[in-house]
């Protein structure tokens, strides 16, 4: 689904103005650590205002070649992060290299842990929260008991699917549960979903998956801010900064898109199927098979037999089923 994003952007305009405003910030900060570093910025024989009495004195078209020169250089790295986002991305989900897999896995096997301590605790809690007519005598139980569902529903709901990092047991919950529920791969069939969802909910999920793509960007910027320690030890504060954009801004922004992938699956899964001439499921228990049909149909294809299609009447047939009237007002 990464892969589809990537090559599925809302805008351009939109894609380069959320990418070449971090990057003027991150580039002027810079600036100002540098000359943070060669002296107070106020002073007169200083670096800055040297640099920009050497600028003053140069002809105009100097001028506007250097400031063209200095705009390229922002717009190339705002292009250099932005290719860079996806693969931060896979690496903040926990798709790291086979060499550490031991790491990936004891990571992954304590988010494991800690979700089936938490599945004990919200089964012990639900007949006295859930039951007709109950209410909850103590308000810190009905607040843990909340906590404990929204924590299960932020990770798959298998062990084996289980992956090293909060973000990643996020994104994977959205990409999974379809299959739980339904028996449709969302992963493997979102490229047909996606044609046939309508207007508004594609430039939703494309408005979210951007958000998501800029908190990524956000902490590689402010990871990148780093490499002005040695000019100002201000520069340090990026550590603390990109741990609270990490689990504020981006956590939060994938728990959005999460829902959003898991609600299109919901409410529009039919959609594919009747595009498909696909037999709509008649009960929770055959929409499961049926599921698993088209995504194995989707992805490998078939020579089953079964099922039958259900094609749309051809037009013939629509003809001779119409009144006189209408069939003249056709054929003028």
């Amino acid at each position: 689904m990464d892969k589809f994003w990537e090559g599925t952007a809302a805008k351009l305009a939109d894609r380069f103005g959320a990418a070449a405003g971090p990057a003027l910030v991150f580039w002027v900060c810079g600036a100002l650590a540098w000359v943070r570093g060669h002296g107070r910025l106020t002073d007169p024989a200083g670096p800055a205002a040297r640099g920009l009495a050497w600028l003053a004195a140069r002809p105009g078209p100097v001028q506007i070649t250097i400031l063209l020169a200095v705009l390229a250089a922002v717009i190339a790295s705002a292009v250099v992060v932005q290719q860079l986002t996806l693969p931060v991305l896979r690496l903040l989900e926990g798709y790291w290299p086979a060499r550490i897999e031991r790491l990936t896995r004891a990571l992954a096997n304590r988010h494991a842990t800690a979700a089936r301590s938490d599945v004990d605790a919200w089964q012990e809690l639900a007949p006295r929260m859930l039951a007709d007519g109950a209410q909850p005598g103590d308000r810190a139980e009905l607040r843990r008991f909340q906590t404990l569902d929204r924590r299960i529903r932020r990770r798959p709901a298998h062990p084996v699917q289980m992956m090293p990092t909060r973000l990643g047991n996020v994104l994977r919950a959205a990409e999974t549960r379809s299959v739980d529920k339904y028996g449709l791969d969302i992963v493997a069939v979102w490229p047909h979903l996606w044609l046939v969802l309508p207007e508004q909910t594609r430039t939703e999920l494309a408005a979210s998956r951007l958000r998501l793509d800029a908190a990524v960007a956000a902490c590689i910027w402010t990871v990148a801010y780093l490499l002005f320690t040695p000019w100002t030890l201000w520069a340090l504060l990026a550590l603390p900064a990109v741990v609270l954009v990490h689990r504020v801004w981006l956590v939060r922004r994938a728990e959005h898109y999460a829902d959003l992938v898991e609600t299109t699956a919901d409410l529009y899964r039919a959609h594919l199927y009747r595009h498909l001439d696909w037999p709509l499921p008649t009960s929770p228990r055959e929409e499961k098979a049926t599921g698993r049909a088209v995504t194995s149909f989707l992805v490998r294809g078939s020579d089953s037999s079964t099922p039958l299609y259900r094609r749309p009447e051809d037009d013939s047939t629509a003809q001779r089923a119409l009144p006189a009237t209408d069939v003249w007002t056709q054929r003028r």
